[in-house]
């Protein structure tokens, strides 16, 4: 177990990153989920539909999940590339809930650096954060936010633990996705500012794996929702 998993694992408690009310619903976005094969994924609204109508209950449930997940989701967007090396293995957590919903910063820290990255199923407006815990250096990302959440923003700003830093954004400004957040820990940024892979390659999978390690050792969302 690396440094970071150690420090994530043994810290008490973190603020939640959304703080909904509705039960969690894990989502499967792989070849497993039948229902995925013959969507068309690429119209965002459809796509929105399928995600909060049906798979959500008419939108009675917050989904969950994605890490590590090998995803069919991206075939639908160049973005993530169409060859032998395309991306598909997701490197964090997507918490789905509406647009609007406050972003939290589960513990205290820094805006390292922040973007609009306005590509077709790109992350759309991105907020990093630094932080250290127990000597241990490490990144937060954030994707999918809205671009209010950008306003005032500017790197080495303080971030308090449980301060509410920006709001998940609406279609097509959030990468042109449904409603959700992109929640990534990463050990190290390298020289990435505003950005870094969200999916990875399969060739590439325990590389990217290793610097981003499961977020649910913050976000502490019980596995059998």
């Amino acid at each position: 177990m690396s440094d970071l998993q150690l420090a994530l694992a043994a810290f008490p408690g973190f603020a939640k990153v959304i703080q909904t009310d509705k039960p969690y619903k894990r989502l499967d976005f792989s070849v497993a989920n039948k229902a995925l094969l013959n969507r068309n994924l690429s119209e965002t609204g459809e796509f929105s539909s399928f995600v909060f109508d049906e798979l959500l209950h008419k939108n009675t449930y917050a989904g969950i999940g994605g890490y590590g997940e090998d995803r069919i989701i991206y075939r639908h967007r160049k973005h993530f590339g169409g060859d032998s090396n395309a991306r598909s293995i997701h490197l964090g957590t997507d918490i789905w809930v509406d647009a609007g919903e406050a972003v939290y910063a589960p513990l205290a820290g820094r805006v390292h650096s922040f973007a609009f990255n306005n590509n077709y199923g790109d992350y759309g407006p991105t907020i990093i954060l630094a932080h250290e815990l127990a000597d241990t250096k490490f990144y937060t990302l954030y994707g999918h936010l809205s671009l209010s959440s950008l306003e005032g923003m500017f790197v080495g700003k303080s971030i308090d633990v449980g301060e509410h830093f920006a709001f998940i954004g609406n279609y097509p400004e959030n990468g042109d996705w449904p409603p959700h957040i992109h929640f990534q820990i990463i050990a190290d940024m390298g020289d990435y500012k505003g950005d870094f892979p969200g999916v990875s390659s399969f060739q590439d999978k325990l590389h990217y794996l290793s610097l981003c390690r499961d977020p649910n050792l913050i976000l502490r969302i019980p596995e059998n929702v």
